[in-house]
């Protein structure tokens, strides 16, 4: 795409590149590289154009597209990336791009998402650029157990992304949501596609949801004690491209470690995790995926006694009756309430 190209060439210069240079580079007429600079222009990017010495970029505006990745991803990578201005869900989107026959790593990025979903099909808030809502798809055997797996070596890889590019800690809460100061800024959704038979694994889809530069006011009132994003909790803005391609290098470092490198997310996840020794209350319906079927009766009180090898969570209930929890949903007692 011209527009694209263009920009890659910009942020490639550390000064003026005429029109003509571009022209040539790219063998397109002197007029579609202005009309692509007045486009990208209109996109946010501060572009300086001044007679005799040709385009400067002077800025980007923080939005996820193939031309913003340009720069801080391999070219060859890109074109396994997706990115949306706004859709219903990058999990369906990629859902429909594997059924489709979409190659193992394929991603779907969006700047805003209608209809995202968490676990127990409960709405996720997605406003328009400030988060990143990004699917990824691992073509992988297996069998449905392997689920709290790949989401806890996900939460690994996106833990450390944020770490790499904000300078701060994260927390895990098993088994999916990263934390900072105690705050949800995080969630991932492990999603498969199953043979009916053979009960086998076809793919994997991640999604992962990142509060990244959203204010308090972004959150229903209903969650503003238990979420937040990295802005509020640092007190500094990411820039969303940046974070985002991090984060795919680290799924696709992930992608390639699994599962020989099990001993070393295990000690990450480990060493991340706040629920070793805590209060819990368990959920075990909570992939039931309607909340009629949610019941007080249902949820049971117990102590979080550590992460299995399997990544399976080991509780003790108040009886001396032990369990190892795989699927279902757990809250941590006296961090506001549950969280």
């Amino acid at each position: 795409m011209t527009k694209d190209r263009i920009l890659s060439i910009l942020k490639g210069s550390e000064g003026y590149v005429s029109g003509e240079a571009i022209s040539r580079e790219i063998g397109v007429s002197r007029a579609a590289v202005n009309k692509a600079v007045r486009s990208l222009m209109a996109e946010g990017y501060e572009i300086d154009s001044v007679n005799n010495r040709g385009y400067c970029l002077k800025s980007s505006p923080d939005i996820l597209s193939k031309a913003g990745l340009m720069g801080l991803l391999p070219e060859e990578r890109l074109s396994d990336i997706y990115c949306c201005d706004s859709i219903s869900s990058t999990n369906l989107k990629l859902n429909e791009l594997a059924f489709e026959g979409a190659c193992d790593g394929t991603v779907v990025i969006a700047n805003e998402q209608t209809g995202g979903r968490g676990r127990r099909g409960r709405s996720f808030a997605s406003p328009r650029d400030k988060g990143i809502y990004l699917s990824y798809l691992m073509r992988r055997s297996g069998t449905p157990e392997t689920a709290t797996e790949i989401t806890a070596w996900t939460a690994v890889a996106a833990a450390r992304a944020i770490e790499t590019v904000c300078g701060v800690s994260v927390s895990i809460k098993w088994v999916n949501d990263l934390l900072i100061n105690k705050k949800k800024i995080c969630g991932i959704l492990t999603e498969m596609s199953v043979e009916n038979e053979s009960r086998s694994i076809q793919s994997i889809i991640i999604g992962i949801g990142i509060n990244v530069n959203e204010e308090p006011s972004d959150f229903d009132e209903s969650i503003r004690d238990i979420a937040s994003s990295i802005l509020t909790e640092t007190g500094k803005a990411v820039k969303r491209a940046e974070l985002a391609a991090e984060l795919v290098r680290r799924l696709d470092k992930m992608n390639r470690d699994f599962p020989d490198e099990k001993k070393e997310y295990l000690d990450l996840y480990r060493q991340r995790s706040i629920i070793r020794g805590q209060r819990i209350l368990i959920n075990p319906l909570a992939g039931a995926g309607s909340e009629d079927l949610i019941t007080h009766v249902s949820k049971r009180e117990a102590t979080a006694e550590g992460i299995n090898e399997d990544f399976s969570l080991h509780v003790r209930y108040d009886d001396s009756a032990e369990e190892d929890i795989n699927s279902g949903e757990v809250s941590i007692r006296g961090i506001y309430g549950y969280i």
